[in-house]
């Protein structure tokens, strides 16, 4: 057999396209595991104000929520995946099909996402240590009423 143009060209269309189905869903999930890890450190500060806002509401000092340090470790555990995501991805791509993640669309958004997703790991790992962190003020529980059997009259 002789290797014609015509031979290499029938061979080039039968190579396997980078952009396919399992790769572009991989792709995707680098930001929108990265945009979770954003949400779920966000959600923390929700929980928290919630927590002080019903202690004023009640007028006592209430348990710490549990939720908040599930949310509080959530954020890194997902931007450091997306990290993880986009790092086997790009091998996979190299190794599979001999060029970089940045070549094609989808890793490009992946790749973009990713470097964006350094800081918010930051972001991330900061709601993680301000969420163990004790806070030195403490809350506020404003102008309550104190129990009426306890107050004496003089």
């Amino acid at each position: 057999m002789e290797n014609s143009p015509s031979s290499a060209a029938s061979h080039d269309t039968m190579q396997e396209r980078p952009v396919r189905p399992g790769t572009v869903i991989a792709s995707l999930l680098v930001p929108i595991t990265a945009a979770f890890g954003v949400l779920s450190s966000y959600y923390v500060q929700v929980i928290h104000e919630d927590w002080v806002d019903r202690q004023q509401a009640a007028c006592r000092h209430m348990p710490f929520p549990k939720m908040e340090h599930v949310a509080a470790w959530s954020g890194p555990i997902l931007g450091i995946s997306a990290v993880v995501v986009c790092v086997l991805l790009a091998r996979r791509v190299r190794r599979r099909y001999g060029i970089r993640l940045w070549e094609t669309w989808p890793g490009l958004v992946a790749f973009i996402c990713v470097w964006i997703n350094v800081l918010a790991i930051l972001l991330e790992l900061f709601m993680l240590w301000a969420t163990y962190t004790p806070d030195g003020s403490g809350s506020v529980l404003g102008d309550c009423e104190p129990p009426t059997g306890l107050v004496s009259s003089d």
